[in-house]
């Protein structure tokens, strides 16, 4: 019996009552993919961005897109293989072995409980901003509350809200787009048209180095197209409209944050030098540019659209954390209650990843350098699973020559090339973030370690 029916058979001969409801289409995956995303992702980076790609941010943008686009190629691959709701858990699973794949949806699962928790933190901070009469640990936590019960609700009603707050955020893009062009036309540029694509050459030439050294920040924006595989379950129509979903999403992602950076570098009165000196003033960049140069009206409103698009971004992320949850449960990895489906939706799995989430968002809403401890280590489990994910295309398709002839660029040098870029983004990575992974890894494997001796190893 082959992996691909071995997993099917997990997948749909364990019941009934753990069977995925199947109701979403091409458009509701893109909102979750676009929601976790979000198009104004750049917004909070831009400064750091600018001051390491000495101006050339637009261009860190173009390069980061590329980059990114051998993971969701793989992801593609994949998709089509195993078209299950544990994404890269399924993939390495049967590209690498169970045991790799249980270690790709062990670090795949820190960042999506976490990614989430950062985004609930965004969204509280901006309404304690707007309203700080309460503490923005309530507006964290009334955001959780919020979203999970969109999700409890089921995943079409919350792809439908999620749509509504999806243009919300795209209508609030174009309207900064729009201003930034107008002003451009009327007051000028504060640097060269060109420099957002080749530096202001206030930090010397332009240097490949501090480009490349800037990207590896800027992949992070791009987390969470990954999510749209997790709902392959979930899909009608098969496994190619996921597969097309998460390279438009990449695509469109790209796209947006290029866009929108070139346009606010131009309007940008500060030099790339400038913001290097002051590391203070690189966080508010974005909105100080937009405040000065087009007015107040409209740096409240990306403020309150960055507000609403976090908490929105975090429910796409927890409806994904829910399904790779109910995914390594199902295959016995973790506990056989967050097995469980009701009316087609996973949700004790979406609970638990909500509780978790929630506990995390609290705990560093309540403390001042709460932000900075949860965004040093969001990343590092991502890029590990994507890196199991490259090696998973190479093991089905050209060591195990499962997917039919082996087409070497495809399933030998994209992936490998993949891997290379998300392991050298590690090794940019905080020195938190790789203490922080290194110990999740190590208790993945201690876990990983008893199953075996119970004989979980042999399940699914």
């Amino acid at each position: 019996m082959s992996d691909t029916q071995t997993s099917a058979e997990a997948a749909g001969g364990a019941g009934e009552e753990r069977g995925l409801r199947r109701s979403l289409g091409f458009r509701d995956l893109v909102v979750y993919g676009l929601l976790f995303i979000a198009p104004m992702a750049p917004v909070g980076i831009f400064g750091t961005l600018d001051a390491k790609s000495h101006g050339a941010v637009a261009l860190v943008y173009v390069v980061a897109t590329v980059a990114m686009a051998f993971t969701a190629f793989s992801y593609a691959q994949m998709v089509r293989v195993v078209p299950q709701a544990g994404s890269v858990f399924a993939y390495a699973r049967v590209g690498l072995g169970k045991e790799a794949g249980f270690v790709a949806g062990w670090m795949a699962m820190l960042d999506y409980l976490l990614i989430p928790a950062v985004a609930y933190l965004f969204s509280g901070i901006a309404m304690n901003a707007l309203v700080p009469e309460v503490s923005r640990w309530v507006w964290t936590a009334l955001a959780v509350v919020i979203t999970t019960l969109l999700n409890l609700w089921g995943v079409r009603a919350a792809a439908r809200v999620g749509l509504l707050v999806l243009a919300m955020e795209i209508v609030v893009l174009l309207v900064f787009v729009v201003s930034a062009i107008v002003m451009l036309a009327r007051d000028g540029a504060h640097r060269s048209w060109l420099s957002p694509l080749s530096g202001d050459g206030t930090q010397g030439a332009f240097a490949l180095s501090a480009v490349i050294g800037a990207v590896s920040i800027a992949v992070l924006s791009y987390l969470g197209f990954d999510a749209i595989a997790s709902f392959a379950e979930e899909v009608t129509g098969g496994p190619e409209k996921v597969a097309r979903a998460v390279l438009f999403c990449l695509a469109l992602a790209g796209v947006l944050f290029a866009a929108q950076t070139y346009l606010v570098a131009l309007l940008e009165p500060t030099t790339s030098a400038q913001l290097a000196a002051d590391p203070g003033k690189q966080g508010s960049a974005f909105y100080d540019a937009v405040d000065t140069s087009v007015g107040t009206w409209l740096h409240d409103l990306v403020a309150v659209s960055k507000a609403i698009g976090a908490a929105f971004a975090a429910l796409a992320g927890q409806a994904a954390a829910g399904r790779l949850v109910f995914a390594m449960a199902r295959d016995r990895r973790l506990p056989r209650v967050l097995a469980k489906t009701d009316s087609g939706l996973p949700r004790p799995a979406l609970l638990c990843a909500a509780v978790i989430t929630l506990i995390a968002a609290v705990w560093a809403a309540r403390r001042d350098d709460g932000l900075d401890q949860l965004v040093s280590v969001v990343n590092v489990g991502a890029l590990t699973a994507f890196t199991l994910l490259h090696a998973s295309v190479v093991g089905w398709f050209a060591v195990r020559r499962r997917g039919g002839p082996v087409v070497w660029w495809r399933h030998i040098l994209v992936p490998v090339v993949g891997a290379a870029i998300t392991i050298a983004v590690i090794v940019e990575a905080s020195g938190t973030a790789q203490v922080v992974g290194a110990i999740w890894l190590a208790v993945g494997l201690a876990v990983l370690v008893g199953q075996r001796g119970r004989g979980v190893a042999g399940a699914g």
